[in-house]
């Protein structure tokens, strides 16, 4: 994998202390969750706070945005995340390096791609991928699954790599802010970003690249093993809390969820929240089960490859550890 040395010796030049889960905050054990962006498209996550699933497990999450998935990881093998939310390819780059204590992934909450294409212009009846052709795109970081899948798509739609032009040089967190600026001609934005820029004339949302690229385990629970292994009994209460979240996710109406999450997004109103919510369930985002199959995994493997960024397929077991899941799936059905 070409991300190795920047991820592990990121890790190793990060000088912070390691997490303590376990750690006491008003009788609850603190869990440090380290998310590659904070989105709406996360809602399940969010839920699981808001309504107290979080609370009722003993648990109390503590979330730091990473900005991309290399910078997540690195959090995790620091030590400074108990638990890295980002796309599973991380976990592949690290374990391939040679690590010991390889990050696992333990749950997967998003099957597809959570960003909408956004353009300069109002073309969303009109707009189709060949259009594209030769076009400026901010899609994301190089070797990250948002760029990946993109890069995925426009080969479906029959790209050849020189009508390719995804700009790769603007950092995640800062796409939009270019976009608005002037950089690229169209960019991917994920929720509640795409539809207030839409809502302030800076854009139009086009297309939803989730829709168009199809299911993918595109956003997991990632730990290091030995963190799983000595906190079993809060990985079960997470996963407990995040499960009732996902059935609350499928089947609540797009404004009662937007009430419950106004809290994670305070510069957000409740109509804004309720049409980015309304956004993720028409393309059906949320998993209904949070065990990763090998199918799903087969064919992130596939974008990868597509890529460039693969140089050999890696085994579903090494890397994802369903047995978590379905312990507390099995508990529930008692």
């Amino acid at each position: 994998m070409k991300k190795i040395p920047t991820i592990l010796g990121a890790a190793i030049l990060a000088l912070l202390p390691l997490s303590a889960c376990g750690g006491n905050d008003d009788g609850l054990t603190v869990v440090e969750i380290n998310e590659v962006t904070h989105s709406v498209f996360y809602a399940p996550m969010y839920l699981a706070d808001s309504l107290g699933y979080f609370e009722e497990e003993g648990i109390r999450i503590k979330l730091t945005n990473g900005g991309g998935a290399d910078k997540v990881m690195t959090a995790v093998l620091s030590g400074s995340a108990d638990i890295g939310f980002c796309g599973p390819e991380a976990a592949f780059y690290v374990a391939t390096g040679g690590t010991k204590d390889i990050p696992i992934v333990f749950g997967q909450l998003t099957k597809r791609d959570g960003s909408f294409l956004v353009s300069r212009k109002d073309e969303k009846d009109t707009f189709k991928w060949t259009d594209l052709k030769g076009k400026e795109i901010l899609a994301g970081r190089q070797g990250g699954v948002p760029a990946m899948t993109f890069e995925y798509i426009l080969r479906e739609n029959g790209f050849t790599d020189d009508e390719i032009n995804l700009n790769f040089d603007v950092s995640f967190n800062n796409m939009t802010a270019a976009f608005i600026d002037g950089t690229a001609e169209y960019c991917t934005m994920f929720e509640p970003t795409a539809s207030e820029v839409q809502a302030q004339g800076k854009g139009y949302i086009v297309a939803s690249v989730g829709e168009a690229g199809g299911e993918v385990p595109y956003t997991s629970y990632i730990a290091k093993s030995s963190w799983l292994e000595k906190n079993k009994e809060t990985v079960d209460g997470f996963l407990r809390a995040m499960l009732r979240a996902v059935d609350y996710a499928q089947n609540n109406d797009a404004s009662v969820i937007a009430s419950a999450l106004s809290k994670h997004f305070p510069d957000s109103s409740v109509a804004s929240l309720t049409t980015s919510i309304g956004n993720y369930q028409a393309i059906d985002a949320w998993v209904t089960d949070m065990a990763m199959t090998e199918s799903s995994f087969d064919r992130l493997l596939d974008i990868i490859e597509s890529a460039g960024e693969l140089t050999e397929r890696v085994e579903f077991d090494l890397f994802v550890d369903n047995d978590y899941v379905k312990a507390v799936y099995d508990s529930l059905k008692k």
